[in-house]
């Protein structure tokens, strides 16, 4: 990928305190990536252990801070290695041809959904791959606001993974009936 990305720009030393060459970009990383990408999608297989245990909400919290600090690492990385658009296509096919698409991260989540929604865990109404998007969504542009932005002020991983897994509203609600009272909805 360094010799099709702009003029010999693995050749060239970085300017002193800025952006590294592109070349060293992308072999930054390529490096983070080979480091946490596995660490991430195993963290999402284990996933399906917890089908049927605990609380569906609660089982999805550790994933939503995973991921929020997955791609607060992977992003700081990611935007200076793709300086060209040569750069780009041929990450495209180094990850076609290792296996890896987007869905990678989504079916794992998707899965481990579906199956708590098929032991009644979920609601019925949950489109698990449209859930499983969102969840990662919600993590994704949380690490692309403070990339840029900075940490937010009072606003924690904990926070924000907390707000993200609760509005996607997963879970049946459980209705509570007045003693004494007929519930006339059954």
């Amino acid at each position: 990928m360094k010799r099709d990305d702009g003029e010999d720009a693995a050749a060239r030393p970085p300017i002193r305190n800025g952006p590294p060459a592109a070349g060293q970009a992308v072999d930054r990383f390529l490096a983070l990536l080979q480091d946490r990408l596995p660490m991430w999608l195993r963290i999402l297989d284990d996933l399906s252990n917890l089908v049927g245990k605990g609380n569906v909400n609660d089982n999805l919290l550790p994933i939503a801070r995973a991921g929020i600090e997955y791609y607060v690492d992977v992003h700081s990385a990611q935007l200076p290695a793709f300086t060209s658009p040569t750069v780009t296509v041929r990450f495209r096919e180094a990850q076609r041809e290792a296996g890896l698409s987007p869905m990678s991260e989504i079916q794992p989540l998707a899965d481990y959904i579906a199956a708590e929604q098929k032991a009644g865990r979920v609601r019925a109404d949950v489109a698990p791959v449209a859930s499983a998007r969102l969840l990662l969504a919600g993590c994704f542009r949380y690490a692309y606001e403070e990339l840029f932005a900075g940490p937010h002020v009072g606003t924690s991983h904990e926070d924000v993974a907390e707000e993200i897994v609760r509005e996607l509203r997963l879970t049946p609600q459980i209705r509570v009936v007045d003693q004494g009272i007929t519930d006339h909805l059954s």
